[in-house]
């Protein structure tokens, strides 16, 4: 399948990757030049601009998006546009507030224009070898570019989850459940260093990881962060959020749904701006084991 394809960095990059070894055809295009001149040496067709990009494409045309959520997204839109024409399909991949998605469609679909909002998870790994994905919008535009997401994610990874703002929502949600699950491996493994039996942390997690109900992959990281240093020491516990925990909070509130591991996950991280323990540590590990998201170290 032929597609433009905007955004290579982290995420972008391994999944055109991940698309080009299954044989589709991508236009790329990113603000780095080094890294369009590395995805051509993959095999992608080079474009020097947005305009040139689209001009590349055979019509009816598909376009994804693979940037920053905000104004990144509208202005990648507003540039593509003065190229496009009814039929074509835009795909925003990014983490992207439902709302914004739902605007963003209806203010394409104006113009005969299809847009997908599509919730992208799995983190760096996902992206290179199989991703997952939640696919929200035009239910023809989903089934017309469903053989490049059966390629891009793992066997049953992606579905069609409603209209114009259902994908970004689910992957809000998503998000939101991972806050909770990610505070409850760091406040557990911060009670077994306080248990006095001097627990070797990769030692446990490696248990954990096999067999036991809270296996998984998080456990798995956890393990693999611990095999780094059993004490974290390489970064501080202030742990970032990218705005999906506070969108579910907000949601949740707006809907009288009640999800207290999430909202109490959330502040704790908001909490670990001002304070630093053990559990906070594990949590900033465990986000940069799976999407490489960037941690402080000490001071």
């Amino acid at each position: 399948m032929q597609a433009g394809f905007i955004g290579l960095g982290k995420m972008g990059f391994n999944m055109a990757q991940q698309l080009l070894e299954h044989g589709h055809e991508l236009v790329v295009y990113d603000l780095s030049e080094q890294a369009v001149s590395r995805m051509e040496e993959a095999g992608a067709i080079p474009a020097a601009s947005v305009a040139d990009l689209v001009s590349r494409l055979s019509s009816l045309r598909m376009i994804w998006l693979m940037v920053p959520a905000g104004e990144a997204v509208d202005a990648a839109i507003q540039d593509l546009l003065p190229q496009l024409q009814a039929g074509d399909i835009v795909v925003d991949g990014g983490n992207s507030r439902y709302q914004d998605s739902q605007r963003r469609s209806m203010e394409l679909a104006s113009r005969g224009i299809r847009f997908l909002d599509v919730g992208t998870s799995g983190g760096l790994e996902g992206a290179r070898h199989g991703a997952c994905t939640m696919v929200g919008g035009d239910k023809d535009a989903y089934l017309a570019i469903e053989p490049l997401l059966c390629d891009l994610c793992v066997p049953d990874g992606y579905g069609y989850m409603g209209p114009s703002g259902a994908g970004h929502y689910a992957k809000m949600v998503h998000n939101g459940i991972e806050y909770g699950m990610m505070q409850a491996i760091g406040e557990g493994f911060d009670l077994m260093q306080a248990g006095g039996f001097g627990f070797d942390m990769e030692k446990v997690s490696k248990v954990w990881a096999n067999g036991s109900v809270i296996r998984g992959w998080l456990m798995d990281l956890a393990r693999q962060a611990f095999q780094k240093d059993g004490n974290l020491g390489y970064l501080d516990g202030t742990i970032a959020d990218s705005g999906e925990g506070r969108w579910t909070v907000e949601a949740a509130l707006e809907r009288d749904v009640s999800v207290p591991v999430i909202a109490t996950a959330l502040f704790r991280r908001y909490r670990s701006r001002s304070d630093n323990n053990f559990s906070d540590r594990v949590v900033a590990a465990l986000r940069h084991e799976f999407g490489g998201h960037g941690f402080q170290s000490p001071q």
